[in-house]
């Protein structure tokens, strides 16, 4: 059984509706292309299978209600488009999905829903409850209270979550052990090039692992959405890293959903690389990560090549504030980040120990929880 064979007995699926598929070029919903979809994800639904989607287009149906934005902040009145938008468009997905017979719940994720891990084990515990049930829950990231998505950037020294719809719903396929995520936009796949100024450019039909170069074919976001082929790889890479397959296709195309599951070459498939247990998986894609431990060369290559533990020793500088219990990322000499880590010291306690040796971490602090500033179970090499 060849490989797109295998999607057809996949029983877990997140799919992800990107903004240029839901709605047309006047911005408003692109009824029968959405229909058309929604008709085949129920029908997958009817057969068994456990179904969870992400959407966009909130912001979209937002800014076609409130036209007139007048003289207000970008990122406030995109909150006000999402706060309006949001509504109508659950409103649509619900009178779609109860054409056939089938319940929808709302779910709207800011970072620290899965930053923090008490916040994340609850969530997932609620949407594995839904789908038990039989419900499909919608998830879209809260964009009236969460702006990293509005406003798209890396802050210094702070990487948020998801900043677009696609990385969400890789962390989301990871952390509710998903067997497949099917992003849908308005690409047919990933190229060897960009196939808009690349004429020989070839669509690649199975990615078997996401190497720089696989990264290197990335073009920018699409006009109408935020992301991109950039980020649907991210995506497809936190997603075949937590032991799902991924597939980008174009949404437009005619019965994408059906060819997909019926084993058909459509589309882009990212095969799985590597299986996380459930705390790795958590500790690889915590949402945010603001704070980082610079390690030597020598430390590096210990938890690299031995899967070692981090020790005070190997420590040359701590960035930003963290507690005891957060995840943290871990980088080299030239600021790389090469792994992540739940920390067992708070960043005031690891910067009296840096450089030194693990025996003398009670005698300056007058007691030793642990010998290492990270267990290498808590590690993960990125």
């Amino acid at each position: 059984m060849n490989e797109r064979e295998k999607i057809k007995n996949l029983k877990r699926i997140v799919f992800k509706l990107g903004t240029n598929i839901i709605t047309g070029d006047n911005g408003n919903i692109a009824l029968s292309r959405v229909y058309a979809l929604l008709e085949a994800i129920a029908e997958l639904k009817t057969k068994g299978r456990e179904i969870i989607l992400v959407t966009s287009g909130a912001v979209g149906m937002g800014k076609k209600v409130l036209p007139n934005s007048g003289n207000h902040d970008p990122i406030s009145l995109k909150q006000a488009y999402a706060a309006v938008g949001q509504g109508h468009l659950m409103r649509f997905y619900e009178e779609a999905f109860e054409k056939f017979g089938i319940k929808i719940a709302q779910i709207l994720l800011t970072a620290d829903d899965f930053s923090v891990r008490r916040k994340y084990l609850s969530l997932r515990n609620a949407l594995n409850t839904l789908i038990e049930l039989g419900v499909i829950p919608i998830i879209n990231e809260n964009d009236v209270i969460s702006t990293s998505e509005l406003e798209s950037y890396k802050e210094y020294g702070v990487e948020v979550c998801f900043g677009d719809n696609d990385k969400l719903s890789a962390i989301v396929a990871s952390k509710l052990d998903a067997d497949v995520l099917v992003i849908l936009s308005d690409v047919d796949g990933l190229y060897d090039g960009n196939p808009k100024i690349v004429k020989d450019a070839k669509l690649l039909s199975i990615i078997k692992e996401i190497t720089p170069e696989i990264e290197s074919f990335c073009s920018t976001a699409s006009e109408g959405g935020r992301g991109g082929m950039k980020t649907k790889i991210a995506a497809a890479k936190i997603a075949t890293h937590s032991g799902c397959v991924a597939i980008i296709a174009n949404g437009n195309a005619r019965d994408v959903v059906r060819r997909i599951f019926s084993g058909e070459e459509i589309g882009t498939i990212f095969l799985p690389v590597e299986q996380l247990s459930g705390r790795k998986k958590w500790i690889a894609f915590a949402t945010n990560i603001g704070s980082y431990i610079k390690v030597n060369s020598g430390a590096k290559k210990a938890l690299i090549e031995k899967k070692a533990s981090l020790m005070p020793v190997g420590i040359i500088e701590i960035k930003n504030s963290f507690k005891k219990g957060d995840v943290v990322g871990i980088i080299d000499e030239q600021d790389v980040e090469f792994a992540r880590g739940m920390v067992n010291y708070s960043s005031a306690e690891c910067k009296k120990v840096i450089g030194m040796h693990s025996d003398e971490i009670e005698q300056i602090f007058g007691f030793k929880n642990y010998d290492t500033v990270i267990t290498r179970d808590n590690i993960v090499i990125l």
